[in-house]
């Protein structure tokens, strides 16, 4: 009989809590409750604290990188862009300038000139294998054409966008060849392809004169 009252004293709750007077069983379990809590309420802001500690932070900032093309499109280059003698019969060429001016490119060469046959077989070299060759010759020098070199940031690219496919039903509309040819014999205008066939065509067309090196007023408002 001792045994087994031992045991259920043994089996009671143990409160911590002080106590001032006797009371009741049950005040004593109400007691405990604040302690458990307690403890509860300091284990999560402990594992909140190192899981903050151990999270790698992320950072917001990003940092800048400039891109090699991004660079590029600022480098100031010069093209070769001539306007064919269907295009100075057809008095376009104040249309086609003036594109190439609203754009805000710089005009450093400008001449009215009639080609001779073998400047303009050296000029379509690369075609010279095509059997509608010989037609491309005879329809450059059958009138005046008008030579001009353009200078401005990525001119080059933004020079053949202006002027369109070589195809005039293919141009968008919007381009010079969308909108003022239909043929792809009589295409208006020539533009280079490239900035070192630009310098050779430049070159070529003008050699060593005609190219005026001059600043504009308004290059302040175009470029940065």
């Amino acid at each position: 009989m001792a045994s087994f009252v031992a045991s259920q004293i043994a089996c009671r709750p143990v409160c911590t809590a002080p106590q001032q007077n006797k009371a009741p069983r049950a005040t004593g379990m109400v007691a405990c409750a604040p302690l458990s809590a307690k403890f509860t309420l300091s284990n999560e802001v402990s594992l909140r604290s190192q899981s903050t500690k151990t999270a790698p932070k992320t950072s917001t900032h990003r940092q800048a990188t400039v891109k090699p093309q991004a660079m590029a499109r600022f480098e100031t280059e010069k093209t070769y862009v001539m306007v064919k003698p269907d295009g100075v019969q057809r008095g376009l060429v104040g249309n086609i300038i003036s594109r190439f001016e609203t754009k805000g490119f710089h005009l450093k060469g400008l001449k009215l000139f009639q080609c001779p046959k073998e400047l303009a077989e050296t000029h379509y070299g690369d075609l010279s294998e095509k059997p509608f060759f010989p037609d491309l010759v005879d329809y450059i020098v059958s009138g005046p054409v008008v030579c001009m070199v353009w200078e401005g940031p990525g001119v080059v690219k933004s020079a053949r966008k202006l002027i369109g496919a070589t195809n005039p039903l293919e141009s968008e509309p919007g381009t010079i060849r969308g909108d003022l040819a239909i043929e792809v014999g009589r295409n208006v205008v020539h533009g280079s392809d490239s900035v070192e066939n630009g310098e050779k065509e430049i070159g070529l067309w003008f050699g060593d004169e005609g190219v005026i090196e001059w600043e504009q007023a308004m290059s302040p408002w175009l470029r940065e």
